[in-house]
């Protein structure tokens, strides 16, 4: 019975090895095809000379807090991705739900922007590590965060931060209040769903959830919660 259970143990040790060697090996090839066409730096200062990019010193600090507590809390610890997901997506293989749950890192949902990978699928995942990877070894935390804000989707066919906090609220970037700030940075995980035009009721609720994220992150203090919360934008 047990030289039964040690084979069996052996045997999925050298599927999983296998597994994750297919999985990083197929990614890594996929990261070579894609950057050869256009570097990671390339498409990097594509985005930071297009008309309405804002520098990090040109953004308000309550946006940058209240995208991190509701996007990313370890964005300054980790390095830059997310291997919980990432064995999500090995799992996907056979149950395509787990891919669609596992959450991503800032870096990882820059990765997957820069170069348009939205589709739920293993490869996308593999490669997107990569592209992650690469940020963090060349780019600061502050410049990565700066480049999320600059592309992600706001809805509204707004993208990047100029885009939305002048589309929507008539602030520039640099002018956001706690209050406004809230707002905007809980948009960009279901776009549809909380663009300020058609879905200003279920945006307000997710500005709840950001808020409440900001005072767990030591950013706002609870009591403060429902003074932004019913502050005017």
């Amino acid at each position: 019975m047990k030289k039964l259970v040690k084979f069996i143990f052996k045997l999925l040790l050298i599927l999983i090895i296998g597994f994750v060697g297919v999985f990083f090996g197929k990614g890594y090839w996929n990261y070579l095809q894609l950057t050869e066409t256009k570097s990671v730096d390339e498409v990097v200062n594509e985005v930071r000379t297009s008309p309405y990019y804002v520098d990090y010193d040109d953004i308000s600090p309550n946006l940058i807090r209240a995208t991190i507590a509701i996007e990313d809390r370890r964005f300054y610890d980790h390095g830059g991705f997310d291997y919980i997901g990432l064995v999500r997506a090995a799992i996907s293989q056979f149950d395509e739900d787990l891919l669609t749950s596992g959450g991503s890192t800032i870096t990882q949902q820059l990765a997957k922007n820069l170069y348009g990978m939205f589709e739920s699928s293993w490869d996308r995942k593999s490669t997107e590590f990569f592209v992650a990877r690469y940020l963090e070894k060349h780019y600061s935390k502050n410049e990565i965060i700066t480049l999320y804000v600059n592309v992600i989707n706001y809805g509204n066919n707004y993208t990047g931060i100029y885009e939305a906090s002048m589309g929507y609220l008539d602030t520039l970037p640099e002018d956001l209040t706690v209050a406004q700030a809230s707002l905007l940075a809980g948009i960009p995980q279901s776009p549809s769903h909380y663009e300020l035009v058609n879905h200003f009721s279920q945006a307000k609720q997710k500005q709840y959830a950001v808020l409440k994220a900001m005072a767990e992150c030591g950013y706002i203090s609870e009591s403060d919660i429902a003074t932004y919360y019913n502050a005017s934008v």
